[in-house]
């Protein structure tokens, strides 16, 4: 596939998180992308531990182009989880050098600076939950007409749910954000979990990866054996999902997925449904149709593509 005459800018709003981390090491090497800013978002790791994730590893992996980064609030409460497969640092226990964010903007005022100085070029991709997102559409909503466009890992098709029985976790965060989110008359993409799960990882993968001798093999490398460590110790399972990777190549690749046009809500205050992504199926649909929903993929191509990213970002580290 031949390359475009100029890369596509991105903001990547992150909550890392190994398969954010992995998602953002493919991101920062991949030529058709320019990552103005990585911004971070609390979820699978609490605020303060997403920033630092960030910095700690867009310092490591040090890309040709840095990009500008932003720290996570801290004012909005995290769900607790009965259970976590990222290791208490969030990262597998990669164990990367800290480095103090100096400097850093709070994410939500990076995103609008960056939105409103290239206007309608900078396509967000959501990894975490929306807060971020949210808060610059409330806080100045005239920005929505100048995103390019927004690519969202969450929500479910059917209501398989993973943090709860009908919700996917970066819904459950912040159900209010996602609401806002989803509604807001924009261009967006939602890759659910059920198209993310249909890219299962074996444990061959680890055979396949770049060695640690680069500065990207050796954070995947020790990220994603945790993750098949914790995925088999905690959840019984032999293989691991990277679902904001998937968004990535989602991104990157969108002939490789299915898609419909739909409309959709997320219910905020259910005492079981909290976070649910609600899509109006009726015969005679009576909501709006205000986003596309990713429905399948070709897994194989994905899975491919997630192999050639992470060997670009080897070779160039």
């Amino acid at each position: 596939m031949p390359l475009p005459a100029t890369p596509r800018k991105v903001i990547i709003d992150v909550d890392p998180g190994i398969d954010d981390a992995v998602a953002l090491t493919m991101a920062l090497f991949d030529p058709r992308l320019e990552v103005v800013a990585v911004t971070a978002v609390g979820g699978n790791v609490p605020p303060e531990q997403a920033t630092a994730n960030v910095q700690a590893l867009v310092s490591f992996l040090d890309p040709p182009r840095l990009p500008r980064l932003g720290a996570a609030g801290d004012d909005v409460p995290l769900p607790e989880r009965p259970y976590s497969v990222h290791g208490s640092d969030g990262l597998g226990g990669a164990n990367l050098p800290r480095v103090p964010l100096h400097g850093g903007h709070a994410s939500e005022k990076l995103i609008r600076e960056c939105v409103r100085a290239h206007p309608r070029e900078i396509t967000i991709l959501a990894l975490g939950p929306l807060t971020n997102i949210a808060r610059v559409l409330g806080r100045d909503p005239a920005i929505a007409e100048l995103v390019g466009g927004l690519v969202i890992s969450g929500g479910t098709m059917h209501a398989a749910g993973s943090a709860t029985p009908v919700a996917d976790f970066s819904f459950y965060c912040d159900p209010a954000a996602a609401r806002q989110v989803v509604r807001e008359p924009l261009t967006k993409t939602l890759v659910p979990l059920e198209t993310s799960s249909q890219v299962l990882l074996g444990f061959d993968l680890l055979d396949e990866l770049p060695d640690e001798t680069s500065r990207a093999g050796y954070v995947v490398q020790q990220m994603l054996a945790h993750a098949f460590r914790s995925h088999r110790q905690i959840l019984g399972s032999e293989g691991i999902l990277l679902h904001d990777v998937v968004a990535l190549v989602a991104l990157t690749n969108p002939g490789l997925f299915d898609r419909e046009t739909v409309a959709a809500d997320v219910e905020t205050v259910g005492e079981l449904t909290a976070g649910m992504l609600v899509i109006d199926r009726r015969q005679v649909r009576q909501w709006r149709p205000n986003a596309d929903l990713l429905t399948g993929c070709d897994a194989v191509a994905v899975r491919d593509c997630m192999l050639r990213g992470l060997a670009d970002a080897a070779a160039a580290t």
